[in-house]
């Protein structure tokens, strides 16, 4: 393979190393079996480090690692690089401030992706905070391009994407922080499902999801719940616009979500020093408007 000199800098020989740790923890997780998984790091303008083809995460060198351009041209390094690099070039493309991207299968996330369910919202105070809504990729054959554009219509608003009948794919400016958003989806997939085994999840209050979105956005995290009017706190609408009809995930082995009003909107609830404390009057006319939107919603069922 051709020289290249970004390939063997001090720079990137702590790439590799980070991303064979990367490699060890997914596969350590129970997130990628034998050969499956690829990890990925922007080193350069058009310069991608990458995990190669047909190789076991858990056992990875530094000597192993890839580097592409971003069309997916292999630029070096002894072993070919992943079949499915075209995913993480174009989330690269596309979001110039992802430098890291981890495609694996978590089985809990994985069996979401398989049953093609959406994971409900308003439930788990981390979730709410360190994720948000996370959208359903359609299901395309892997390794063509056509299979990596069915994240396209997901990228501005999200860092984790979960694939359907395949896998999950998260994205960040580190390799740790790529890795940690899977943990994080992984684990709550997973307390998800222990949950349903128990007798079903209980969803968080109108004022309590919104408590929540107000300690995001004083973190300074952004939400898609934050801009559109119209995207309700709870019921897994951030990314409508993005499926095509029929398409969009639904709650289906849960419990429905509530209805309340969206994050812009005006609450069901209102305190003495207007919105977002505890107690206080309600306001009647949202009230109304809330359980009208429940009961349509139920009747379309």
């Amino acid at each position: 393979m051709s020289y290249h000199p970004l390939f063997n800098s001090a720079e990137a020989k702590s790439i590799k190393e980070w991303i064979c740790e990367v490699g060890r923890r997914v596969y350590n997780k129970g997130f990628a079996a034998a050969n499956d998984g690829n990890i990925s790091y922007r080193i350069g303008p058009n310069e991608v480090l990458c995990s190669p083809t047909m190789i076991c995460k858990g056992f990875m060198t530094p000597d192993d690692i890839c580097m592409v351009d971003l069309d997916g041209k292999q630029l070096a390094g002894k072993k070919k690089r992943t079949s499915e690099i075209l995913l993480h070039l174009t989330i690269m493309r596309q979001r110039e401030d992802v430098k890291a991207v981890v495609h694996c299968h978590p089985p809990h996330a994985t069996a979401f992706a398989v049953r093609r369910e959406a994971i409900p919202q308003c439930i788990l105070p981390e979730i709410e905070v360190f994720m948000g809504e996370v959208p359903l990729a359609p299901y395309e054959t892997p390794g063509a391009q056509g299979f990596a554009d069915t994240v396209s219509p997901f990228l501005k608003a999200t860092n984790t994407i979960i694939l359907a009948n395949h896998g999950t794919v998260s994205f960040g400016a580190t390799l740790e922080e790529a890795y940690w958003k899977t943990e994080i989806l992984d684990a709550y997939c997973r307390i998800l499902i222990l949950t349903q085994q128990l007798g079903g999840v209980t969803y968080l209050n109108e004022q309590k999801s919104r408590e929540l979105l107000d300690l995001k956005k004083r973190l300074g995290f952004d939400d898609p719940r934050f801009h559109n009017e119209n995207c309700d706190l709870c019921s897994n609408t951030a990314f409508r616009d993005g499926y095509k009809e029929g398409e969009a995930p639904q709650v289906s082995a849960f419990a429905p979500p509530p209805v309340y009003p969206g994050y812009l909107q005006t609450p069901t609830y209102q305190t003495n020093g207007g919105v977002g404390g505890g107690g206080g009057q309600i306001n009647m006319e949202a009230l109304v408007q809330a359980i009208t939107e429940q009961v349509l919603a139920a009747l379309k069922q």
